[in-house]
């Protein structure tokens, strides 16, 4: 008798612009008996992204799509996705803003996570201004992805007290290692694991 291998896992894309320490967390997950997910592939806007390695460590396939022209690059990033048979994609410190005909053709099936508790210090140095503005907390959150910037339904949040030493380079240090808990937790209760 043939053993049963469990529910299928849904196949995802993650995307990355930089380190994808992210990435590397999300793979892992992946890899548990009990994750909803797999891998399947890697997408980048970015040929020097330090996280690409991943995709050759755990023989992932990885594609960069140059985005001097968004239009062609998101075209070609859907044949490549529905090609693949992708039907969930996590943004993993993905720097690029996804047009809202990109965001249509997955509606309700895209993460990301972001580095601040939205909706406070949506876009870019969101720590160095949570530290600038006195905050006593910052944090990070997963969150669906809509046509506004970092203004999609939240998922999970995770809080992190801010210290009085606090750098924006620390606080993110601090932020980012609760990220990698975080994603996860997201995409089980996505999932409703």
């Amino acid at each position: 008798m043939a053993q049963s291998t469990g529910p299928k896992k849904i196949k995802c894309a993650v995307f990355i612009s930089g380190t994808g320490t992210n990435l590397k967390s999300l793979i892992q997950f992946s890899k548990k008996k009990n994750s909803p997910i797999s891998i399947n592939l890697i997408i980048s806007d970015n040929s020097k992204a330090k996280g690409l390695k991943f995709g050759k460590i755990y023989k992932i396939s990885n594609k960069v799509f140059n985005y001097k022209n968004k239009i062609i690059a998101e075209k070609k990033m859907i044949s490549e996705i529905k090609n693949k048979n992708i039907k969930f994609i996590c943004l993993a410190g993905f720097m690029k803003i996804l047009s809202k005909k990109f965001i249509r053709n997955f509606d309700g099936k895209i993460l990301n996570i972001h580095p601040s508790l939205l909706p406070k210090y949506k876009g870019l140095n969101t720590h160095q201004r949570a530290i600038s503005n006195g905050e006593k907390y910052s944090g990070c959150t997963v969150h669906f992805v809509n046509s506004k910037l970092d203004s999609g339904k939240i998922i999970l949040q995770k809080k992190i007290k801010i210290s009085k030493r606090d750098t924006a380079k620390s606080l993110a240090k601090k932020i980012l290692a609760q990220e990698h808990k975080l994603y996860p937790k997201a995409i089980r209760k996505v999932f409703n694991l």
